[in-house]
């Protein structure tokens, strides 16, 4: 057992881009207009899918190819010293999503009128895929602390969007640029998997929208229905004015300080460099979204698919939220982890991508499915089919 803290990177950490490191996804000034990609790019290698449940590698795919001399940037070096900078393999690397920058910079795009509201997103998959997967971060979180879910489900065919969203200061605003971003990207439906803040945020959006649903199915990690559990709601209005070490000490007390396992650990350290990359606005308003008065209306949303995902163990809900959860939505399978801590998607990335790929199974064979279709066994298809026909019948 080790105990979690701001200990020297583990290798995992070592594979993937910190932010806060010259030419990685610090968000930089970008341009309105965004050129669009010349054909299919993919920063991540394709290959057969394995049988559901599969253990995917934890490793990019490009990791084997490395030499030795890039192979030894990745390690870490004893004694202190910074985090390391992005890998030799990494940089110069087409992004996930195409447009500007590389795997160390997501895509970069503006849908409000006002120009510093900049959404960066990795976009990976196949493109002909009109309802992807999108993950939306928790407080602390930016688009890349779903690598491994990137990794892993772009690989058996699937279209996956990590998003990181910039300042917005209510939950309408959000919603607005939300759907504005949707527009954008041509996307008339989507499947949501939120993470906490994200969970709560992708509730909200689907309420947002209920007159004309852009909303097909809901992955809810960690999530609540109701701000009020944080107790925080008479302060949600003065963030703005705290300083950033500030905020960063709110969001760091939730995080767990006891013995935790080595994976765990590393998630931990992984998410306190994320928030360290994050600055005063951003984390402003995202703990201003996350504490401001506010609750789902679940008669607006109820027709929605949902899988509520949690743990067991330690973590920032307490009982008495996951229960309000199961309330709101009865009828929602339910995916148990019996670890995980605060991010499952991390540490137990296996089982999360599974209950992922249960959750999005209902929907293969019909124009709401975000796997190609290439990536589904005939056999597959023809059970889908069935089972589709005799819930229709029932309804």
């Amino acid at each position: 057992m080790v105990t979690a803290g701001v200990t020297q990177l583990h290798p995992f950490l070592a594979t993937w881009p910190h932010p806060s490191e010259p030419g990685s996804s610090r968000l930089a000034p970008a341009a309105r207009t965004i050129p669009e990609e010349g054909g299919r790019r993919s920063g991540l290698a394709r290959s057969r899918a394995p049988p559901l449940g599969g253990r995917p590698s934890s490793a990019p795919p490009r990791l084997a190819a490395l030499t030795d001399t890039e192979r030894s940037g990745l390690q870490p070096q004893p004694g202190p010293q910074q985090p390391p900078r992005p890998a030799p393999f990494l940089e110069g690397r087409a992004a996930l999503g195409g447009g500007t920058g590389t795997w160390g910079r997501p895509r970069q795009i503006i849908v409000d009128d006002d120009d510093s509201k900049i959404w960066s997103l990795y976009d990976a998959g196949p493109r002909n895929i009109r309802c992807p997967l999108i993950f939306l971060p928790p407080v602390s979180g930016t688009a890349d602390v779903f690598f491994r879910q990137i990794l892993a489900l772009t690989g058996w065919g699937y279209r996956v969007i990590a998003l990181q969203y910039p300042v917005y200061w209510d939950h309408l605003e959000f919603c607005d640029g939300f759907r504005k971003l949707l527009d954008h990207l041509q996307l008339d439906k989507v499947h949501l998997f939120g993470a906490s803040l994200g969970g709560f945020l992708a509730q909200k959006f689907a309420e947002y929208t209920h007159k004309s649903p852009r909303v097909h199915s809901l992955i809810l990690c960690n999530s609540f229905s109701d701000t009020s559990i944080f107790n925080q709601t008479w302060t949600a209005s003065s963030f703005w004015l705290m300083p950033s070490f500030m905020l960063k000490k709110i969001v760091l007390g939730n995080f767990s300080s006891g013995p935790v396992d080595p994976m765990m650990a590393d998630a931990i350290d992984f998410m306190v460099d994320r928030l360290e990359s994050l600055g005063q606005s951003e984390l402003a308003s995202r703990l201003t979204l996350n504490c401001q008065n506010s609750y789902v209306e679940p008669h607006k949303i109820r027709d929605i698919p949902v899988t509520i995902m949690d743990v067991f163990d330690q973590s920032a809900l307490s009982t008495e939220a996951k229960e309000e959860m199961y309330k709101l939505y009865p009828n929602a399978r339910r995916a148990h982890l019996k670890t995980g801590g605060n991010f499952p998607y991390l540490c137990r990335s296996a089982e999360v991508n599974l209950y992922v790929q249960i959750h999005l199974l209902q929907f293969h064979g019909t124009k709401y499915a975000a796997i190609d279709p290439s990536m589904v066994s005939a056999e597959e298809l023809e059970v889908q089919k069935g089972s589709l026909g005799i819930s229709q019948e029932e309804q």
